[in-house]
């Protein structure tokens, strides 16, 4: 394999730049909303209250991206204050996987991208939502130990009533575990100093990962030609496959996929545009480097299986019913 030439270097570093700047905002805001609600609720009790049960947790959490409006990278830090403050692991999963297509911003933009095919406006959030309910019921037959990422269940533990969490777990995230978090002092409401030095601090360690994230984005996009997975063939199963990967691969925010999308919806069939709009907003360079922030590796390769095949199945049936 050879070299980079300058050419592809000089596309690449365009390329990681605009993905940079298309991110950080949102990551900026995700990061904002999430002090907001550690200044408003510090001990989660109106999150606590959100229904826990499977189907009507994922819900909850679902139509919370109405009110939160952000793409998948802002999501992240929202979600993870979310779990942090106690609040069902459902609620936040749903929010999580079905926020970045179910809020008025990407409904708009699909719209205004795509007025001329009504049923997309229709089966992308039905999609996105129903692969939010699958994706988190799987998740939730893990214990939560294996689930959650170590400092975010040491941080979770500290808010969870005494008859759910004991002492020692509260103190190191899992009974037996090497944590060393201090024990839980009295309730008081964060100062605005110390909201900035903890925003600021997660600021910096997302937008690390989303660098990373957005640079080996950015070389493939190089590396590998964007048409090849247009030319890949128009059979029900292998479009939607060439989509996925070119979801994967692009790494555009959920805001504005959609007009992406349009420049080679003429080329592909409609199960495989389905699925660039379903996969990219769940599962993307980017968002994987982030979601280590909060899941642990083994619920991170089972969140990505199984959106991959969910998405590979909702685009296959549409191609089956409409080709």
């Amino acid at each position: 394999m050879t070299a980079p030439s300058a050419g592809q270097l000089a596309t690449a570093w365009a390329v990681f730049q605009g993905l940079l700047v298309e991110a950080l905002p949102f990551l900026l805001i995700g990061v904002a909303i999430a002090s907001l609600a550690r200044a408003w609720d510090p001990r989660g009790r109106w999150l606590q209250r959100l229904p826990t049960g499977g189907v009507p947790g994922a819900l909850s959490g679902a139509l919370l991206g109405f009110a939160l409006p952000a793409c998948e990278c802002g999501n992240v830090p929202v979600a993870r204050r979310l779990l942090a403050a106690g609040a069902p692991l459902a609620t936040a999963f749903g929010f999580l996987f079905a926020a970045p297509v179910l809020n008025p911003i990407v409904l708009l933009a699909t719209w205004a991208a795509f007025p001329d095919r009504p049923w997309l406006l229709l089966l992308r959030p039905l999609g996105s939502l129903l692969i939010a309910l699958a994706v988190t019921a799987l998740l939730l037959l893990l214990p939560e130990g294996e689930l959650l990422a170590p400092e975010l269940l040491a941080e979770r533990r500290l808010v969870q009533p005494l008859g759910q969490v004991g002492l020692l777990e509260r103190r190191s995230g899992l009974v037996g575990g090497a944590g060393n978090l201090p024990a839980p002092t009295p309730f008081r409401r964060p100062a605005l100093a110390e909201l900035l030095d903890h925003g600021s601090r997660e600021f910096l360690e997302l937008a690390a990962l989303l660098v990373l994230g957005s640079a080996v984005a950015a070389l493939l996009q190089t590396l590998i030609p964007r048409d090849l997975f247009l030319t890949l063939g128009q059979a029900p199963t292998l479009s939607v496959l060439s989509l996925m990967l070119l979801a994967l691969v692009v790494s555009v925010c959920s805001s504005v996929d959609a007009f992406l999308a349009l420049g080679f919806a003429g080329q592909v069939t409609p199960g495989a545009l389905l699925a660039f709009l379903l996969l990219g907003p769940v599962i993307d360079l980017k968002s994987l480097s982030l979601y280590g922030r909060i899941l642990r590796p083994r619920a991170l390769a089972v969140t990505l299986v199984a959106v991959s095949l969910a998405v590979l199945l909702i685009g296959q049936w549409l191609n089956l019913a409409l080709l």
